[in-house]
């Protein structure tokens, strides 16, 4: 007679395993609609946003990545390149024409960035009032602003000829003898900030007339029936209440001082006698017309750098003032 099968065994689970029923198992969440609509926005804001991202990747994180190794490299931009190190910073600081390029660039920012500011303020506190035509002299002085420093660059190159230009008619007719203008190399860099300052002063201008606004009328009036004076309300109540906006737009002006390039190409070219060549035409020079690019890197980082310290510098000049706020 054939064996009878084996009975199999089951591990006690609990008092529902005792009786003989099975054990449940817990049920599956199903996805709710709130989680899937959050997964379709996610997905489409990926979508909205992913061109952004791979341009910023493609013009900015990956050239700044390629042009710091590129510093390290003697590189004509044909020819395959070849590390040298630290030699192109080496060669930079015995370059007299780089030492000409940063003292060109200093002068001018020392010379456009205060003036630019004051300028700006100055002519914000004139237009800061109820007078006839008020929104006619906002617009003409913000104009300049808008305009590109490659049509700046033209205008002004024809105004400032030196045989035909607008400029030295007028001098003649005032029995001044002409001037060089753009071609004399103790002129040169000068007219250049007299440019800047034509255009420049519009967007502090714009700035100022903003945070003017915004300062109480309350403390003007308080301050005035204590007997305060125009230049003691200036002085304690106005600049304090201005302050941020100042520290924004030196910070602002540098950075653009440091970087101006438009104008100088199209008006003298670096020229004449290198008395207008700033660091970013040095950059351009060095990379793309004497065919240096490992060396016009370089020079382009130590630029970079240059504004690293400037930022640093205004946020710790800035730091105490907030501390006693």
């Amino acid at each position: 007679m054939p064996g009878l099968p084996r009975p199999i065994t089951v591990p006690s689970r609990g008092p529902a395993s005792r009786q003989g029923l099975r054990h449940p198992e817990p049920p599956k969440t199903p996805a709710t609609p709130a989680r899937r609509r959050r997964s379709r926005e996610t997905a489409a804001a990926w979508a909205y946003v992913s061109p952004a991202v791979l341009i910023i990747l493609g013009l900015g994180v990956v050239p700044v990545a390629w042009s710091l190794v590129l510093s390290f490299q003697a590189d004509d931009l044909v020819t395959p390149s070849r590390w040298v190190g630290w030699d192109n910073y080496a060669a930079l600081a015995q370059d007299p024409h780089f030492a000409q390029a940063v003292g060109n660039t200093v002068l001018y920012t020392v010379l456009y960035v205060p003036l630019s500011i004051l300028f700006g303020f100055l002519l914000a506190q004139a237009l800061n009032r109820r007078i006839r035509w008020v929104g006619v002299y906002r617009t003409l002085v913000f104009v300049p602003f808008v305009l590109s420093a490659t049509a700046q660059g033209v205008l002004f190159s024809f105004i400032l000829d030196p045989q035909f230009g607008a400029a030295n008619s007028l001098l003649h007719h005032l029995g001044v003898s002409p001037q060089g203008f753009l071609t004399d190399p103790a002129q040169a860099l000068l007219v250049l900030v007299g440019i800047t300052l034509w255009s420049g002063t519009g967007f502090c201008v714009v700035v100022y007339l903003a945070a003017l606004q915004d300062v109480p009328p309350s403390l003007v009036e308080a301050a005035r029936l204590d007997g305060a004076g125009t230049w003691r309300v200036l002085r304690h109540v106005t600049l304090p209440a201005v302050t941020p906006v100042t520290a924004f737009l030196v910070l602002w002006q540098l950075i653009t001082s440091l970087q101006v390039f438009d104008l100088v190409y199209v008006t003298t070219k670096g020229g004449p006698l290198g008395s207008t060549t700033v660091i970013v035409y040095f950059v351009w020079e060095q990379a793309f017309k004497n065919f240096t690019a490992g060396y016009g890197a370089a020079s382009a980082y130590v630029l970079a750098l240059a504004l690293l310290v400037v930022v640093v510098a205004v946020r710790l000049l800035r730091r105490p003032g907030k501390a006693l706020r």
